[in-house]
């Protein structure tokens, strides 16, 4: 593979890859893996879902691309459905094809209704490739420090005699984007009290609640949104990623207030597959089976035996510092050295025995973000490998390549 741009620090281990069922991969020589990442955390409901390229074959052939000034009816119908599941009837949609443009759509709409200058996010938070929203200009954002906030013993709202609370500029806030969960992939929860008191805070001054639900939503977390475990109601939600069980599309809905107050006037923003029918019909397909096949439900319950399993083996042997999840969103912090030597060798030895998770670079963490689809028996599997490769070091010049 000498020829691609690789993922800034991210290992290529297997490069063969032939083949892909639900939560299974397949090499060369036929043998298999377990996919724990759900390739970039897309397939939710697993590679190679049959309705999903039922899809694929049928709708090209009917129309996949559209035009300026022309559409088709199924872009509406999947902007109504998107729409309805989040509480925005009335609003609006922009079908895109990555979670990083959602994610910049919904902060270029922000800006040009906002009548403040800064958007405040926390400092953790990891909103894509490009844009606003990758750079964090001072001139635009306020990155607030949270971690001091996790542990916090007040029960009430938060207020000005708190000195890390104080230091908010609200006066020149007027959005706030939430990610509900990932911190750059770390996995970490702003405690509750905490979002609650932003969010109330800035609605009542007439600001703008933003979410990034690239890797929290479509039933990650065990809900089918990370912000509803925090019981706030977004303007802006972005989606993406697991919308498209691998196939790039992606959502940016608006609630009908945020509309009306863009006055008629167009975002700043456009590109060639802009609500093109055959992301819009992915999208909607993709909601269709998360309901029809209760796949919300079943990966909260498979994400609460999946920790569960993580947790005894953390009390067992001396590898793993934390658990850190939601549904299957989960992060295993390891005890490792400044060089993350175990979590390196955990990492390849997993792989070797055909187990793939994510792991973080230059972090001591490993991710467990399956498709909401896999068997118990595969988590049985992997739960039994981790506690194996943690119990005693691996040979050596046993390699995974």
């Amino acid at each position: 593979m000498s020829h691609l741009f690789w993922y800034p620090g991210h290992e290529l281990i297997l490069d063969d890859i032939v083949r892909a069922e639900n939560c299974h991969l397949y090499d060369s020589r036929g043998r298999r893996y377990v996919d724990l990442e759900s390739g970039v955390w897309c397939t939710s409901i697993g590679h190679a879902h049959p309705r999903i390229l039922r899809l694929l074959a049928e709708q090209p052939a009917k129309i996949g691309h559209t035009g300026f000034c022309y559409t088709a009816g199924l872009v509406e119908d999947a902007a109504l459905a998107f729409l309805s599941l989040l509480g925005l009837d009335g609003g609006k949609v922009v079908f895109l094809c990555s979670g990083s443009e959602a994610v910049e759509y919904g902060v270029r709409l922000a800006q040009s209704v906002c009548n403040r200058p800064l958007l405040l996010t926390m400092k953790d938070s990891y909103f894509g490739a490009y844009g606003s929203a990758s750079r964090k200009d001072e001139n635009e954002w306020f990155c607030f420090d949270w971690a001091k906030c996790a542990d916090c013993p007040a029960s009430r709202k938060c207020a000005q005699s708190c000195p890390r609370w104080a230091t908010i500029p609200f006066d020149r806030i007027g959005g706030f984007l939430f990610e509900p969960g990932s911190s750059s992939g770390l996995v970490r929860f702003p405690p509750a009290k905490l979002i609650a008191s932003i969010v109330s805070t800035l609605q009542e001054r007439g600001g703008l609640v933003l979410v990034n639900e690239v890797t929290t939503g479509v039933g990650r977390t065990g809900l089918w949104f990370g912000f509803q475990h925090y019981g706030i109601a977004p303007d802006i939600v972005a989606i993406g990623k697991g919308i498209g069980n691998g196939y790039p599309v992606s959502v940016t809905a608006v609630a009908p207030g945020v509309v009306g107050r863009l006055r008629g006037q167009p975002v700043k923003y456009a590109q060639s597959h802009q609500n093109d029918p055959l992301g819009a019909a992915v999208a909607l397909e993709v909601l269709r089976v998360l309901r029809e096949e209760g796949l919300i439900e079943r990966g909260r319950e498979v994400g609460a035996a999946l920790t569960a399993g993580l947790e005894a083996i953390r009390a067992r042997t001396g590898g793993i510092r934390e658990i850190r999840g939601r549904g299957l969103m989960i992060a295993v912090e390891m005890v490792d050295d400044a060089e993350t030597t175990l979590t390196i060798r955990t990492h390849r030895e997993l792989v070797r025995r055909g187990f793939i998770l994510g792991r973080r670079p230059g972090v001591p963490v490993l991710r467990c973000d399956p498709s909401l689809t896999i068997g118990r028996a595969d988590i049985e599997s992997f739960l039994e490998a981790l506690e194996d490769v943690l119990a005693g070091p691996a040979d050596p010049e046993d390699s995974c390549y």
